[in-house]
């Protein structure tokens, strides 16, 4: 049961009593008791052991205070099942041993039955759902994020193959969309009626298409995808890395929040948005490294930025970086939510 859902609030648009704080990559190698158990167990096998993996779902929760926990997993994990062979190798990344190549690539690949490929994903749902009193948050990779893995064959700094396939190649490319956005909808969907509360998509490299290319050739899907969601009554979030320029067209995808990197200022991403949604961001993870004062200082700022208007969650701009020191984190989630309680106590006061 739920005795915290100022998250969920948030992301609806509606009043809160403060800001809520959680971050991306909130599990993972950070603490010191995700590395003791990545030492007998590889990130694989955690996520196939429903206790396990509630338990690292749970870790950040316990120990930082945040206001939502995000189901520990990959964004790989949907598409062994369909027929992608993938690696997750240490310090680099996914790996694909086949990867897409043409429309016949594409044409192989098989629906996903989340009930029978991934029963482990949803009984560690089910069962953190009987542990938390914080929302929890399903996710997937975005279309264009993960067929990027799929056709690279791995991480890349130009996409090369991916964008050349989506001009090149029409019909392969939308075949691929298509079959990738149905992935997602039935991933999410079975994520969601197993209990998770919110769903967020990742799309971390989108940000290197020109943004004619994202409406012509992304877009499409992504409103498929969130309007598949629709009927669920969850809030969701749309999220990318470096995707400044294309926040108005994130608006329209159909997500109640679109996630903002540090490149972006509030009210910049405000503007672009149109008030069409909640916002969620966007310290930059790298600050997390700075004196104290200076955290604070720059924490302060987006708090009397975001507090301007309704719908606001407290993140990272990306992910926690493995070199964090944990005690920063819980001290930035307790700054955050007694000053942004404050400052929003303070201007009820004073209208």
């Amino acid at each position: 049961m739920l005795n915290n859902d100022v998250f969920l609030r948030a992301l609806r648009r509606e009043k809160v009593e403060r800001l809520p704080v959680w971050y991306m990559r909130q599990a993972g190698r950070y603490q010191a008791e995700y590395r003791e158990i990545r030492k007998t167990h590889t990130l694989e096998e955690i996520c196939l052991n429903p206790a396990l993996c509630a338990q690292v779902t749970r870790l950040p929760v316990e120990q930082l205070g945040v206001d939502a926990a995000i189901l520990f997993s990959d964004i790989m994990i949907p598409l062994g099942p369909i027929g992608v062979q993938y690696s997750l190798v240490k310090d680099r990344g996914p790996e694909i041993a086949n990867p897409i190549r043409g429309l016949s690539d594409v044409q192989a690949l098989r629906p996903i039955r989340p009930h029978m490929d991934l029963p482990h994903v949803l009984a560690t749902i089910q069962l953190l759902k009987t542990q938390l009193e914080v929302p929890l948050i399903g996710f997937s990779g975005a279309p264009f994020t993960l067929a990027s893995y799929m056709i690279e064959g791995g991480p890349s700094r130009d996409y090369l193959r991916t964008k050349t396939m989506m001009h090149q190649d029409p019909k392969a490319w939308s075949l691929l969309m298509e079959q990738l956005g149905e992935l997602i909808v039935t991933y999410l969907r079975a994520q969601v009626k197993a209990g998770a509360d919110a769903v967020q998509v990742f799309d971390s490299w989108v940000g290197s298409l020109a943004p004619v290319d994202y409406r012509q050739h992304v877009l499409p899907v992504m409103q498929k995808i969130f309007a598949g969601l629709q009927d669920l009554g969850v809030p969701s979030i749309y999220f990318g890395v470096n995707t400044g320029e294309l926040l108005g067209d994130f608006a329209e995808v159909g997500a109640s929040a679109v996630g903002i990197d540090w490149r972006v200022p509030i009210p910049v991403a405000r503007q672009r948005t149109q008030g069409k949604v909640a916002l969620q961001g966007n310290l930059d993870p790298a600050l997390l490294f700075a004196p104290w004062p200076v955290i604070e200082e720059r924490a302060r700022a987006i708090v009397d930025e975001a507090v301007a208007q309704p719908g606001f969650v407290f993140n990272l701009g990306h992910g926690v970086l493995p070199q964090v020191n944990p005690e920063v984190l819980k001290n930035l989630t307790r700054f955050v939510g007694e000053y942004s309680g404050r400052v929003i106590n303070a201007r009820k006061e004073f209208a």
